[in-house]
C-alpha cells in the first residue's frame, strides 16, 4: 500500500469513527448491561441523517477500493483521481471532470 492509500485510510477510518462517535454522543446513558452488547450496523445508520448515510456509505466504499487495489481510478472513466483531490475527499469515486458530469 502506498503513502497516499495509507493517508487516506487513515482519514477515512478517523471520519467514520467520528461520524459514529457523534451519533453515540445523542444516545441517553446506557444501563450497565447494554454497555455489554454492541449496536449493529443497522441500528448505527437507522439514526444517521441522509447526509451522514450517504457519507459512511461512500466511506466504507472507499475503503473496500483500497483493499481491492482500485483505489485512486475513477469509477466512470477509469482515469487517476488526482492526488490533491483524494487528500481533500477521500473518498472521491470520481476524477474532477466525470464529478462535473454525474454532479456529485
Amino acid at each position: 500500500m502506498d503513502s497516499m492509500m495509507i493517508e487516506a485510510r487513515t482519514a477515512l477510518l478517523q471520519r467514520r469513527s467520528s461520524l459514529r462517535g457523534l451519533l453515540r454522543l445523542n444516545l441517553p446513558e446506557p444501563d450497565p448491561v447494554d454497555e455489554a452488547v454492541e449496536e449493529s450496523a443497522e441500528e448505527v445508520r437507522a439514526r444517521l441523517s441522509d447526509r451522514e448515510e450517504r457519507e459512511l456509505r461512500d466511506i466504507d466504499d472507499a475503503l473496500v477500493r483500497i483493499e481491492q487495489g482500485r483505489f485512486g481510478h475513477c469509477a466512470r472513466c477509469g482515469g487517476a483521481i488526482g492526488r490533491h483531490r483524494l487528500r481533500a475527499v477521500p473518498e472521491a469515486r470520481h476524477c474532477m471532470a466525470c464529478s462535473a458530469q454525474v454532479g456529485r
